[in-house]
């Protein structure tokens, strides 16, 4: 896939980018004994990693792949994740979810595409998308937590297999990301390689930034899903939320 490194490597897009974001806390410890009060393990936390996620992550990789961006978001939630430091088990995560007023929107400047990372807290309502469709022409990529996606119908939808299974409504642009297997996109199958699975926090928002970059570049869907497979697996291999590098394009 080396051919695409060289397509519009002047080309700056513009992306308006509307979502939810949280703060991703890693407490990393240890597990030396059970706890005499009930049969729980006593966590003792040793160091603490912090990186911004959700639609922080999307932001981050869409500047990574060239993007300007006009980033608009919602209230910041943290997700704090305990991790036993040896195993790298992660023993339970604990969500501060702060619900957002919905986005105001207004028309302003012209984008070459649109991005919405909804995670279903507030920020990203049926009505605000529907005002986008009306309101601008270039392509719209929704990554949603939402069940009902009928309003999203013309956009192009990016969901995980558990989330296909369990929408109300399926709108004709629909990807599909398998994990392992690759993706799904009007019935075919678009493999990925096997990697060795890390952490897959963040895999989904990697993802639906590739995908928008490189629909950008080739003009196709078809030819971006294969890249926005190969970037995710990438991303799959880190711990935490990640960011694409440039060595990480290099090996496309």
């Amino acid at each position: 896939m080396t051919e695409l490194i060289n397509i519009q490597p002047q080309k700056k897009f513009k992306i308006l980018l509307l979502g939810d974001v949280c703060l991703d806390r890693y407490v990393y410890g240890t597990v030396e004994k059970i706890s005499p009060e009930a049969p729980v393990p006593i966590f003792v936390p040793k160091k603490t990693w912090e990186r911004n996620g959700m639609a922080n992550n999307v932001y981050e990789n869409l500047i990574a792949l060239g993007a300007y961006v006009t980033f608009k978001h919602g209230n910041i939630s943290t997700k704090t994740r305990y991790i036993e430091e040896k195993s790298r088990y992660q023993m339970f995560r604990l969500d501060d979810d702060i619900i957002s007023k919905k986005y105001d929107f207004s028309v302003s400047d012209a984008f070459d595409a649109i991005v919405i990372s909804d995670y279903n807290k507030g920020f990203v309502d049926y009505d605000t998308v529907i005002q986008l469709k009306k309101n601008y022409t270039c392509p719209i990529f929704i990554d949603s937590k939402k069940k009902d996606l009928a309003e999203f119908e013309g956009c192009y939808v990016k969901v995980n297999e558990s989330e296909y299974n369990s929408a109300k409504s399926h709108p004709s642009k629909m990807i599909v990301t398998l994990g392992s297997q690759g993706s799904m996109y009007k019935g075919k199958i678009y493999p990925t390689t096997n990697v060795e699975v890390h952490d897959v926090t963040g895999a989904g928002d990697v993802y639906l930034a590739a995908l928008c970059m490189f629909y950008l570049r080739t003009g196709s869907i078809e030819k971006s899903i294969p890249y926005a497979n190969k970037l995710s697996s990438l991303s799959v291999q880190h711990e935490g939320s990640y960011t694409i590098q440039q060595k990480d394009l290099e090996k496309l």
